[in-house]
């Protein structure tokens, strides 16, 4: 009786672990889980993004984990953070291209891979680091937006004598630098007076609070100018050069502002009202979000590393063409 209740145990166990093994098989290996650190999570491109990420993911099967990292500390924070998930790998617009060496050594204490978008890592003496990087031509961005605000300058009856351009932005990013000189050089080939162009840098995030006040300063400073071309990193300084104009009374009938991204400044055009945002260089968030997560997941599922640097550029959107140029991009 003993030996035949030993058995009926053992043929239970038995079955229990078998069935147990069986259901581990049929669920399948755990899913990968790939990390998206974005700067500035409140943007509509960090938020467009990181909504192509998850339709990579909802394609593919893996998970995206999404992390704001607005500093260097909570960068770091948050790659420790991607590990102790379980993530093989990470995405991440760095809020600072100098904190590249930092990223790249925390990636390798926890065995992530790492993949860069938007902004490149910069090491002491302002060379690019050598790793897996999507950014965006910034020079040639910043052309489209010179070129624009002058073919739109030639249109307009103004007097040279009482017309500048402000260019907006943080000149500690290269990034930024890029599309201020690609714009400058653009309006100063168009023949503008490169004398009439006045750079404000911004302390800080690229935000229209910080471009507002960097705006506000050059205004101080050239109180005698009637008329404005206004261009920056993004919409938001440009925006906040707008917003700065307007508090003095100065509208769109005396500014030309042509932005960088698209999906802030079309905020703009939906007012009954026209501002003086007049375009804006469309970027693709889709390829920095989708393509980036798809590249991640077939190098840590398959092994194919992805291309080591891939730049986008991007399209002119006005007013009147932004509905139909963004459904288009999927970001209606």
């Amino acid at each position: 009786m003993l030996r035949f209740t030993l058995t009926l145990v053992s043929i239970v166990s038995i079955g229990w672990l078998l069935g147990g093994c069986q259901k581990k098989q049929s669920d399948g290996p755990d899913k990968i889980k790939i990390g998206f650190i974005v700067k500035q999570a409140e943007e509509p491109w960090f938020q467009n993004e990181w909504k192509f990420a998850d339709q990579a993911a909802d394609d593919y099967g893996f998970e995206v984990i999404k992390i704001a990292a607005p500093d260097g500390e909570k960068v770091l924070t948050a790659i420790d953070n991607l590990a102790a998930q379980g993530a093989q790998g990470f995405i991440i617009c760095t809020p600072d291209g100098k904190l590249g060496p930092a990223i790249v050594a925390r990636a390798k204490a926890n065995e992530l891979k790492l993949f860069s978008v938007d902004d490149q890592f910069e090491v002491s003496d302002g060379k690019f680091m050598d790793v897996h990087h999507m950014g965006i031509s910034a020079r040639k961005i910043g052309n489209m937006v010179g070129k624009a605000l002058a073919d739109e300058l030639a249109k307009r009856d103004w007097k040279p004598e009482e017309t500048a351009a402000m260019g907006i932005g943080v000149l500690e990013l290269d990034t930024s630098r890029e599309r201020l000189e690609g714009a400058t050089d653009s309006l100063v080939a168009a023949g503008f007076p490169k004398g009439r162009i006045f750079i404000g840098p911004i302390r800080g995030l690229a935000e229209v609070s910080t471009a507002i006040d960097a705006a506000n300063i050059l205004l101080t400073q050239h109180a005698d100018v009637k008329n404005w071309l206004v261009f920056g990193v993004n919409d938001e300084s440009v925006l906040g050069g707008i917003r700065a104009l307007e508090g003095r009374g100065i509208g769109a009938d005396r500014t030309i502002g042509v932005g960088i991204g698209g999906s802030t400044g079309k905020v703009d055009w939906e007012k009954t009202k026209p501002t003086g945002f007049f375009a804006a260089v469309l970027i693709s968030p889709k390829r920095h979000g989708y393509e980036t997560a798809e590249y991640m997941y077939k190098w840590i599922k398959d092994g194919t590393e992805p291309p080591k640097t891939t730049f986008t550029d991007g399209v002119l959107i006005t007013r009147d063409t932004y509905k139909q140029v963004m459904k288009e991009q999927g970001l209606d």
